[in-house]
């Protein structure tokens, strides 16, 4: 059987037979079968938004190669008798964790917060109450931060394209909708995350690998260049590997780890505030109507390059969304944004950050624990202001003009806003770039000085990065790895999802 890939534009409210109708036409077949390989929007004229779709086309009528196999991430079988502990259960920690217990370790997986559900039962008890939770949070518990942050799978990084399509084949293999396979920007939303997490672990645990709930790592034990046993709240565990994907907000598993003389150095990071407004308001700018059928809600990506100043830009931008409390700690305050997989929500919202360099930020060469110590004291100086977890907040307007809020405003925060001089709560450098960049952004998006400002967006990326080995190993260590947003090298689900994976490729290697 022949196969081809043709590129054909059509409505946004297209239907499965438009496409079919349009693939004869195009190649003159009458029996086929086919599958999207990848479905962009093309906004660029608003009188004529279309979808962009490359179909992969199957049958006998065609005249061509046989279909290309792509290469897929191989993983051989074989009883090894060895011992891996994998921390953590967001991406990179289970991603790690599945494929070397595919390879025949054994593998238990530590997970410091509860499984999904209680973990959900928390988040919703915090956001009625404001009673904070340390084990059920936006931060910890089963699947990472990113089961509760909307669940885009975009991502920058390179060289991991077999690592990506072996990640996403699992989400749509756990219940995750099969469009994530090829829509050029894919979103699982936190609702399915939560049954696809569930899933993943049943799937884990059906091949034989250990779950462990409402367990933390305080301590490891070393011994010439090799960690010997992973000390926890419940106990120890001795094991051949070790692998550590905590997240970028467990800074006393960081802490823990310098002291072990584990090296980390400080990186560039990004610090913010997160913004938001009316969904309609973003539809109208971006496609000139408030409403497109077959689209969900308009997205947008927006960069500025202030003349001496920091670099400013959005993240995360959350179409149809929520902003939400997602601290880690009880005495800090800081906001994040989600949607869930409709993105019907009546708000837009996205990270507005600058990026910044910690030696500049301390004025001073930083080491890793100081800039931990200087970031974890501004998320508390949030808590301080609010006395709990209210977001402070003013209108772009007011952040750009330095002008105080006198009223709250319409939000999805479910802990309510305070008005607060948001521009004097952030470091000088960071709000000055921010002011620079939001009239930037006004400019390109006809509405957005409309929007609010609020909170402290902290948890862009890891102030600090491990330093490691060609194989992933951390340097001087034989037999752990530090893997994930925590580790300093990747960022979002599907890049922190292929490091874990790339780790335990070396594992495997490793043990052949």
């Amino acid at each position: 059987m022949a196969y081809k890939e043709i590129s054909v534009q059509l409505p946004t409210d297209y239907s499965e037979g438009v496409l079919k109708e349009t693939i004869k036409r195009q190649l003159g077949i009458k029996h086929f079968t086919y599958q999207i390989e990848n479905k962009s929007l093309d906004a660029r004229n608003k009188n004529k938004i279309h979808w962009l779709i490359r179909v992969g086309v199957f049958s006998d009528e065609l005249k061509g190669n046989n279909v290309e196999i792509l290469p897929s991430l191989k993983i051989d079988f074989k009883k090894r008798n060895k011992k891996v502990v994998v921390v953590g259960s967001g991406p990179a920690g289970f991603f790690s964790a599945f494929v070397l217990q595919k390879a025949g370790f054994n593998v238990t997986l530590i997970e410091r917060g509860c499984d999904v559900h209680a973990r959900d039962e928390g988040i919703t008890k915090f956001e009625k109450t404001g009673i904070f939770d340390s084990k059920n949070n936006y931060a910890f518990g089963e699947g990472g931060a990113g089961t509760f942050s909307d669940g885009k799978l975009t991502s920058r990084s390179k060289h991991i394209s077999i690592e990506k399509q072996f990640i996403l084949q699992s989400y749509i293999d756990a219940g995750a909708p099969a469009e994530i396979g090829y829509l050029a920007h894919p979103h699982v939303g936190s609702d399915n995350l939560k049954n696809v997490v569930k899933n993943l672990r049943q799937k884990f645990k059906n091949i034989g690998g250990e779950y462990v709930f409402e367990t933390q790592l305080i301590d490891l034990k070393i011994e010439k260049g090799k960690v010997k046993e992973a000390i926890l709240n419940t106990g120890s565990i001795d094991a051949d590997f070790f692998v550590i994907a905590s997240g970028h907000s467990a800074f006393e598993t960081y802490r823990m780890l310098i002291k072990n003389e584990i090296p980390f150095r400080t990186k560039n990071f990004a610090i913010g505030s997160r913004i938001e407004h009316p969904q309609e308001i973003i539809n109208m700018a971006q496609w000139g109507k408030a409403k497109l059928p077959g689209v969900k809600a308009a997205e947008y990506r927006l960069t500025s390059n202030p003349e001496n100043s920091l670099p400013v830009y959005t993240f995360c931008m959350c179409p149809g969304g929520i902003v939400v409390p997602a601290t880690a700690y009880a005495n800090t305050n800081i906001v994040n944004g989600m949607s869930l997989y409709n993105r019907d929500a009546q708000f837009a919202n996205a990270a507005c950050v600058a990026g910044v360099n910690p030696s500049e930020i301390l004025s001073k060469e930083a080491s890793a624990i100081e800039i931990l110590d200087w970031l974890e004291k501004l998320e508390q100086q949030f808590y301080e202001f609010s006395k709990g977890y209210s977001a402070p907040y003013c209108s772009i307007q007011d952040f750009i003009s330095k002008k105080e809020p006198k009223k709250s405003a319409l939000t999805s925060y479910p802990l309510g806003l305070k008005p607060a001089p948001l521009w004097e709560m952030l470091p000088l450098n960071v709000s000055n770039s921010m002011r620079k960049g939001l009239q930037d952004f006004c400019r390109k998006i006809r509405g957005f000085e409309t929007g609010n400002i609020m909170g402290l967006e902290s948890k862009t990326s890891s102030p600090i990065q491990v330093l490691r080995e060609e194989n992933l190993s951390v340097t001087g260590f034989k037999n752990l790895f530090i893997v994930g947003e925590g580790s300093g090298y990747a960022g979002g689900i599907i890049s922190s999802g292929a490091d874990g994976i790339k780790a335990a490729m070396n594992i495997i290697r490793y043990q052949q």
